[in-house]
Formats: structure tokens, C-alpha cells, sequence
């Protein structure tokens, strides 16, 4: 499994999201992916944007979140 993390960019106005892509190799079955990416949901706040599954079996994940700017008041 290898990430890259960082990628921001904003899709609608007013809402900006952090880009985050996982690879998983084909020797990662099914079951393990999922419960890594659902540990992923629970406990970094991530979702599921694009999953790409290459003809060697290679998963290519993009996972996303929202980024909340604190705004300060007067």
C-alpha cells in the first residue's frame, strides 16, 4: 500500500477538499482493502471519491475530505 498525501482543490464555491491517494497492490484481497479504507472513514474522516482498478489488479484509491477553516470573530 502506498499513499500520497496533500492534493487540495476546491470543487464548488466555498467548499475546498483534501486529496488523498492510496494504491493498494493485487495481492490485497477484497476484504482487507475494505476494512483498511473504512478505518481510514472512521478515524480520519475520509471518503470514498474514485476507486480505479487497473488490468494488472492494481486498486487505485482517491479519497477526499472536507477542509474546515475556523473563522474568527470579532
Amino acid at each position: 500500500m502506498t499513499a500520497r498525501h496533500g492534493h487540495r482543490r476546491p470543487l464548488s464555491h466555498g467548499v475546498e477538499w483534501e486529496f488523498d491517494k492510496v494504491t493498494f497492490s493485487r495481492e490485497f484481497p477484497r476484504n482487507v482493502v475494505t476494512k483498511l479504507l473504512v478505518e481510514r472513514a472512521e478515524h480520519g474522516g475520509w471518503e470514498l471519491a474514485r476507486v480505479r482498478i487497473t488490468p494488472d489488479g492494481t486498486r487505485r484509491v482517491v479519497l477526499r475530505r472536507r477542509i474546515i477553516r475556523a473563522v474568527r470573530t470579532a
